[in-house]
């Protein structure tokens, strides 16, 4: 887990690395915890998110069904149009399931280029950043 700082209702979940089975199995308990309240607004940042397969993109779409069934919210950003996670919801036809935030604007990011490095424009209560796998392969939060 990393840095956490408080501000306006937001929880903001940062992912880096491998998105895969692996991963999941470390980060299940923790999402399944966020997503279990009422009335969560979570913004997941995916930039750092150097691969996903159907595992990971099996994990934002459970955290996504969680969030909506208890009256919250869950967005994506970091979603740009090179990256692994744009690309595997275009080809899942998923993308228009995801609310995805621009970096810039709040808005949809239209598959342009990433924008700056660091949060989304967005307030949050809660920034944890979770490393998916190191470079041995090894799952860590």
């Amino acid at each position: 887990m990393g840095p956490s700082s408080a501000a306006g209702g937001t929880t903001v979940l940062e992912l880096r690395g491998e998105l895969d089975i692996l991963a999941v199995s470390v980060l299940s308990d923790r999402l399944d915890e966020i997503t279990g309240t009422q009335g969560t607004d979570l913004v997941v940042d995916v930039r750092a998110v150097t691969f996903i397969d159907c595992a990971g993109l099996s994990l934002l779409s459970r955290a996504r069904y969680r969030t909506r069934q208890r009256g919250g919210r869950l967005r994506l950003t970091g979603v740009f149009g090179g990256g692994s996670v744009a690309r595997l919801l275009r080809m899942t036809g998923l993308t228009g399931s995801f609310e995805i935030l621009s970096d810039e604007t709040g808005g949809d990011d239209g598959g342009g280029a990433a924008g700056p490095v660091g949060p989304a424009a967005v307030t949050d209560t809660e920034t944890a950043a979770v490393t998916a796998t190191d470079a041995a392969g090894t799952a860590v939060a």
